[in-house]
């Protein structure tokens, strides 16, 4: 194909979506949520090039996707996985977590947790299954939000091509700029199917790290009285 009927041929959706975020100087890394740029349409349209392309992949695999009754409809249906559930923590807004100030002036230890998480690892694209635990220290001055909003907000975080260790740091970062509070505690305990199902194919093995902010990085009583409640 010459480069003038390169240039002729109409952009992509990716492609178009791609070129804001580079003009805007935006990072788009897998873990990053991207729907600033995304416009109105542009995410059904998303969806049908992801399946065009796995189609593709599918074929490449050597899989009679025509004649199969298995694999006929299956770009179909990871495209809407991929787009509308696995990732979609990317392509859609934060969801709306309305804050309360802190009118009892409560500045006692808050646990929220274990919060189901599912996610997928950035590297192999496997699932990753596991559990999320929050501790707030909040002061007069903080803001609070509703239990089910813990579990939207990390929820949309989660739903991303992930690294578990960046992972409780966006999730960090996320609760310390709604909520305002003295300290902040995320503990992460999950697995990993790229040890399970590939590799050393070790299904015993899970990952648990944790980000201390403020008062519980700095308070180790605090930090132990979070780490002792958490289980219970």
């Amino acid at each position: 194909m010459s480069k003038t009927d390169k240039q002729n041929q109409p952009e992509s959706v990716s492609q178009k979506i791609r070129y804001r975020l580079q003009e805007a100087g935006a990072r788009f890394h897998a873990n990053d949520n991207i729907a600033d740029y995304i416009e109105d349409g542009e995410l059904d349209a998303l969806q049908d090039e992801v399946q065009a392309k796995l189609k593709t992949v599918l074929e490449s695999l050597v899989i009679d996707i025509e004649h199969d009754h298995n694999t006929h409809e299956t770009a179909k249906r990871v495209a809407k996985m991929f787009v509308r559930e696995v990732f979609r923590g990317r392509y859609v807004p934060m969801p709306p977590s309305t804050e309360f100030p802190n009118v009892e002036r409560l500045n006692e230890l808050m646990i929220v947790g274990p919060v189901t998480v599912r996610s997928a690892c950035s590297h192999h694209l496997c699932p990753i299954i596991g559990r999320v635990w929050v501790g707030v220290m909040p002061n007069e001055n903080s803001n609070l939000i509703g239990l089910s909003k813990y579990a939207r907000l990390i929820e949309w975080v989660m739903s991303r091509p992930q690294i578990q260790e960046e992972a409780v740091s966006q999730i960090a970062d996320l609760l310390m700029r709604k909520l305002q509070p003295n300290g902040l505690a995320i503990v992460m305990e999950a697995d990993h199917f790229c040890m399970h199902w590939r590799g050393v194919k070790d299904s015993n093995s899970k990952m648990t790290n944790s980000v201390m902010r403020g008062s519980f990085l700095t308070d180790a009583a605090l930090r132990r009285e979070f780490l002792s409640l958490m289980h219970k």
